[in-house]
């Protein structure tokens, strides 16, 4: 089907914006992700950081638009382990989620320990803020991939038109893309959030280590629990701010 025969079709602009706001979903994982890696880079560092991790991410997932046929095979079993089938899908999705688990230990670990982890930032020379920047570009990009495979074999399921494909995963790494610097200065400016944050990481990799064997967990509850934690820490945050308020108030009345 040619473009202007998809123009024509109300079913393509359907899948169109059920396909775009399912990679903006999608895509929450990785801002987040990308949000708590580059709150740790250097101020100046952080801003370049996010676009390149972002800019990144929308070029692996165009390519891998491209080699559609090949990305489809990824699901073909590889092996057999106790009667459980493994792809390369699977693999790569266990991986992801291992590394995610890791790296959402380890901060929540840094977060709650007494000791100023800054073995990062030792010495603060420019080799060292280089060497920092170019690992949270590795990590990044090592879940770009992930995220990037298991959104295209998404995008794949639910229409065999690429051109819709493209435009879906142009608009929501647009969206990562506008929302990236809002969402991690929010973070920084709310510790409570991180850990919030952190959590959803560890849930995240255990969702994508199930996914890797076999067991496959409805996005909508991860989503939905995501939101309901996501509510509740903003009623917290309000109450927190209401008893500051008032505080701050009857100190103010004390003093006169």
């Amino acid at each position: 089907m040619d473009i202007a025969a998809l123009l024509a079709d109300p079913g393509a602009w359907v899948a169109l914006v059920t396909l775009v706001v399912m990679e903006v979903v999608l895509g929450i994982d990785n801002l987040i992700f990308i949000s708590i890696l580059t709150n740790k880079l250097p101020p100046e560092h952080r801003e370049r950081a996010r676009k390149i991790g972002i800019g990144l991410a929308l070029i692996m997932r165009l390519g891998l638009l491209g080699t559609i046929a090949w990305i489809v095979q990824l699901t073909n079993p590889l092996f057999e382990v106790f009667g459980q089938a493994f792809s390369w899908k699977d693999l790569i999705l266990i991986a992801g989620g291992l590394f995610l688990v890791y790296k959402a230990t380890k901060e929540i670990h840094h977060s709650v320990d007494v000791i100023d982890h800054k073995e990062d930032m030792v010495g603060a020379g420019a080799e060292v803020l280089k060497m920092s920047f170019s690992t949270a570009i590795v990590q990044i990009l090592i879940l770009d991939l992930v995220f990037s495979i298991d959104s295209i074999i998404t995008a794949v399921g639910m229409t065999p038109h690429l051109p819709i494909m493209i435009v879906a995963v142009v608009a929501a790494v647009t969206v990562m893309l506008l929302a990236a610097t809002p969402l991690a200065n929010f973070i920084e400016r709310n510790p409570t959030i991180v850990m919030l944050a952190l959590g959803f990481l560890l849930m995240i990799g255990a969702t994508l280590i199930a996914e890797g064997f076999g067991v496959h967990v409805p996005k909508g509850y991860i989503y939905a629990a995501m939101a309901f934690s996501a509510l509740v820490e903003a009623l917290n945050m309000f109450s927190r701010s209401a008893k500051a308020k008032n505080k701050a108030k009857g100190g103010g009345e004390t003093r006169h």
